[in-house]
């Protein structure tokens, strides 16, 4: 039988012009890892949210044709029906969290489903240990980081090992490390249960090796296209780094995995290549300094002893593991986290001890969710919001918005925005007070390839522009793209503070796919592959 099948599938959303899914006809096995891909935009959410009924039971829409999950017609079947089947977890996963601690979370959904208590107690211990989370097991949910909360959402879908599994982008708020662990679990899970799981992830990179079929689900009207990872990929608009590399070098099929790319580049010339990064820029002056720094949350130690300083011109990506500290930094930073001991000062002052708008001339800090800045029901309200705040003349919020994305809609409710373009627009809101230090939490998490390359793009020209940038991402391949500097947090200490090609490419946990596929040559991605094929010319 058939996991999943769809019949001639075409969806409205309530007042839409234009469908969102138009047509789909195909049918998912039993027992498959299906990457699902496709741009920002083009409608992966919305079929993945046809599998359980929710499109259209909870959305509203007019869906045509018809939804099959494990036989079962959704038009018939409402998602409280589906539940003992369908295991989903959406991309905010802390927006559905119902119990207060991790152990809680865990067990409400088999509580739900009637199981014995002896059998939601193994339950919950096998899940527990299966992702990791035994030591948090009775932390508050609202104490845990952002990746610790994605693997509890995991974990509750996990524990009641449902046929099939729903996620959408499961990976985007996990360390490297984490993001394998959950991986491997999940393909326990469909090789050992037979459960099938449908995956949506912009991360490509981290997925694609695992894969056993891909479903393209283009937008614009195009058919969705289904069928083997590296056919689909081949030509996809959105691809992983290995994938890019082997277009480059005319590889056919492409490599999914690092594995497999190594071995094709074998004795290929670019593995003696010489360094065509970019210069580094020159540090300007110290912006930031921390000095001795000690943080708490509650009795738990965050931050223990950190030095860091941060220069004017340059961008420093702060990476670690889930839980190491790096939003409890830019917390302290930001002057909205009071430190146990030690010193922050930015520019000479200390944020902590300012008044708001102060402490914002200063700093500017996007959290990350950035629509978490954003409170007006338009796009120019916002702006002009953002101007009388900062005494700025008229439009001089708008004007930024311009230059780092055009074309958005004045009228626009920042929440229909795409997540690149809210990003931009809550950039601009921090920028017209012309902070001496951005901090940024998370920036490209939900962003497609084209637009992460636009986030890039935006923060070389703040840093060209004399911003100090301190960026906290589990995004390698963005950190390789934009970093001048990486530090490393471990258990609250800076274990690394170093230039991003030192950094990066000698370490197995952060190293970018080319710096794998291509070692001993220091390139970290591959528009540097472009450069060293072309000599090093620009």
């Amino acid at each position: 039988m058939n996991a999943v099948h769809w019949e001639q599938v075409t969806f409205h959303y309530p007042r839409a012009e234009e469908p969102v899914l138009t047509g789909v006809d195909l049918a998912v096995p039993e027992g498959e890892l299906v990457l699902v891909l496709g741009e920002t935009g083009s409608g992966k959410s919305t079929l993945l949210r046809t599998v359980n009924g929710a499109v259209p039971h909870a959305t509203g829409g007019t869906l045509h044709g018809r939804v099959r999950t494990a036989g079962r017609d959704t038009a018939d079947h409402p998602p409280r029906e589906l539940a003992d089947t369908v295991g989903v977890v959406p991309q905010r996963p802390a927006d559905a969290f119902v119990a207060d601690t991790v152990e809680e979370e865990i067990a409400y959904g088999l509580e739900c489903l009637a199981y014995r208590p002896e059998v939601m107690r193994r339950r919950v211990e096998e899940t527990l240990d299966l992702l990791g989370l035994a030591d948090l097991r009775a932390r508050p949910l609202t104490a845990l980081s952002a990746g610790q909360q994605q693997r509890v959402a995991l974990a509750a879908a996990f524990a009641a090992q449902p046929a099939l599994l729903v996620l959408d982008e499961p990976t985007s708020a996990l360390d490297p490390p984490a993001a394998e662990e959950v991986l491997a679990a999940l393909t326990r899970l469909v090789h050992d249960l037979g459960t099938t799981v449908l995956l949506a992830e912009h991360r490509l990179e981290r997925v694609a090796q695992y894969a056993d079929s891909a479903l393209l689900v283009p937008g614009r009207g195009e058919p969705v296209r289904y069928g083997a990872p590296a056919a689909i990929l081949a030509d996809a608009p959105v691809a992983p780094p290995v994938v890019e590399l082997s277009r480059l070098l005319g590889w056919d099929p492409v490599a999914l995995s690092v594995r497999a790319a190594r071995r094709r580049a074998a004795g290929h010339p670019l593995r003696d290549a010489v360094p065509v990064r970019p210069a580094a820029a020159v540090p300007g002056e110290s912006v930031a300094r921390v000095r001795g720094l000690v943080a708490h949350h509650g009795p738990v130690p965050a931050l223990r002893g950190v030095d860091l300083t941060l220069h004017a011109g340059r961008i420093t990506a702060l990476m670690g593991r889930n839980g190491a500290g790096k939003s409890t930094l830019l917390a302290c930073l930001a002057g909205l986290h009071r430190p146990s001991a030690g010193t922050v000062e930015v520019d000479g002052a200390q944020p902590g001890r300012l008044r708001r708008r102060q402490a914002a001339g200063l700093v500017g800090m996007v959290p990350a969710d950035p629509g978490d800045l954003l409170l007006h029901d338009r796009v120019d309200a916002e702006c002009t919001a953002a101007d009388r705040e900062a005494g700025a003349t008229f439009s001089t919020t708008a004007d930024l918005l311009r230059r780092l994305v055009p074309g958005i809609d004045p009228a626009a409710h920042p929440r229909t925005l795409s997540s690149g373009q809210r990003l931009a627009l809550a950039l601009a809101v921090l920028l017209v007070r012309r902070p001496k230090l951005l901090l940024l939490d998370e920036p490209t998490r939900g962003l497609d390839y084209p637009a992460k390359q636009r986030a890039t793009e935006i923060l070389r020209e703040l840093a060209a522009d004399g911003h100090a940038v301190l960026l906290v991402t589990h995004d390698v391949e963005l950190a390789a793209a934009c970093a001048d500097n990486v530090a490393v947090l471990a258990d609250g200490e800076i274990v690394t503070d170093e230039p991003a090609v030192d950094a990066l490419a000698a370490s197995p946990a952060f190293a970018p796919q080319t710096a794998k596929i291509l070692a001993p040559a220091p390139l970290l991605t591959v528009d540097e592959v472009r450069l060293a094929l072309a000599g090093g010319r620009r």
